[in-house]
């Protein structure tokens, strides 16, 4: 894919996490450029979406830094870090599954709210502007994800690929400078995967955002991304575009194993 990748947004420096003597990452750099989609990939157990966790403030490395244009945000709690521009997804879906999809996205525009409770509960005419903004924005985000025929419909009754669908709509109803999508392809069919690689792709283009992507379907990942960080074990070993990550040799050792080794020959 070609790289549309501009200067440095988020930078990952030397960290390193662990629980209970645990490591779970050891000295890990990466970093994602304006303009990107960058994704992640490794093993079960490789550090993928705790390498997530510390860049969104869930956890707090024990050593070193990560920045996000210029801001130290290495020890923010989760609520700062989406104050900067960072939204995110999760391989558990998380929702309001008892309200319907455009109530879960508008819920999801309350970081740009600026009228305080008072004028909200009382309904002064500006209050009524503001909702009016906000709805259409997460109408042009309903559209762009061909979610017309979900719109009113209660989540929890939604089948899962649409559900996932819906949570890369709230995520991008934050208006993110950077959107983490940890294994959004997870559980899905081969149709559905490529619904959702086509919407990620359709919202990239239309909004500009920076992307961290973790995900298993390595088809997905050559597709898709501008460059690839390979993680085992907590350790990097190996960053490239998808070119070189499909021929090193220690990527196809720890991850990609013989037989996509070589279907990636043969790509």
């Amino acid at each position: 894919m070609e790289n549309r990748a501009g200067h440095s947004y988020l930078q990952v420096n030397n960290i390193s996490l662990s629980f209970g003597g645990v490591v779970t990452l050891n000295n890990v750099s990466l970093e994602a450029r304006e303009r990107e989609i960058l994704a992640v990939i490794g093993p079960n157990g490789a550090g993928k979406t705790s390498l997530l966790n510390c860049v969104n403030g869930f956890y707090h490395p024990q050593q070193g830094e990560i920045s996000f244009q210029g801001h130290d945000m290495t020890h923010l709690p989760p609520h700062q870090v989406a104050r900067l521009g960072i939204a995110r997804t999760f391989q558990n879906i998380e929702l309001f599954v008892g309200m319907s999809t455009l109530d879960n996205l508008m819920a999801a525009r309350h970081l740009h709210l600026k009228r305080g409770v008072l004028p909200g509960a009382l309904y002064f005419g500006w209050t009524h502007h503001e909702e009016m903004a906000h709805r259409k924005k997460v109408e042009e985000i309903i559209e762009l994800l061909e979610m017309e025929g979900i719109r009113k419909k209660v989540v929890g009754t939604l089948p899962y690929g649409q559900r996932k669908r819906v949570e890369l709509g709230r995520a991008l109803a934050q208006e993110p400078k950077l959107l983490l999508l940890d294994e959004p392809m997870a559980g899905m069919n081969t149709e559905e995967k490529e619904d959702m690689a086509r919407f990620i792709l359709d919202a990239y283009e239309e909004k500009g955002v920076t992307m961290i992507l973790v995900e298993h379907d390595m088809g997905v990942v050559m597709d898709i991304s501008d460059r690839v960080v390979v993680l085992d074990f907590g350790v990097k070993i190996a960053e490239g575009t998808p070119e070189q990550i499909k021929k090193d040799p220690r990527v196809i050792k720890a991850y990609l194993g013989e037989e996509i080794s070589a279907e990636a020959g043969h790509a």
